[in-house]
């Protein structure tokens, strides 16, 4: 009969890193595709608001999944 191997052993802190960074990376993407969506609706529109309206609609949705993302990992 064979010993068993041992387990090897998780660095927690470098997955909780690269969940951070892809945090990050989702919350810099989100902004930047709200920035871009409201300059194409203020272009289409002939407007002036609607850029700044969705970008700040953005950041509210990238800052709510930022703190979900953040309970999930304290968790």
């Amino acid at each position: 009969m064979e010993p068993q191997k041992p387990l090897k052993k998780v660095n927690k802190g470098l997955q909780t890193a690269a969940k951070l960074s892809g945090i990050g990376i989702q919350m810099g993407l989100t902004i930047y595709l709200g920035n871009l969506l409201g300059t194409w609706l203020d272009e289409k529109f002939a407007t002036t608001y609607l850029e700044i309206s969705v970008t700040l609609v953005a950041i509210f949705i990238s800052i709510y999944s930022l703190i979900r993302q953040a309970n999930k990992l304290n968790t």
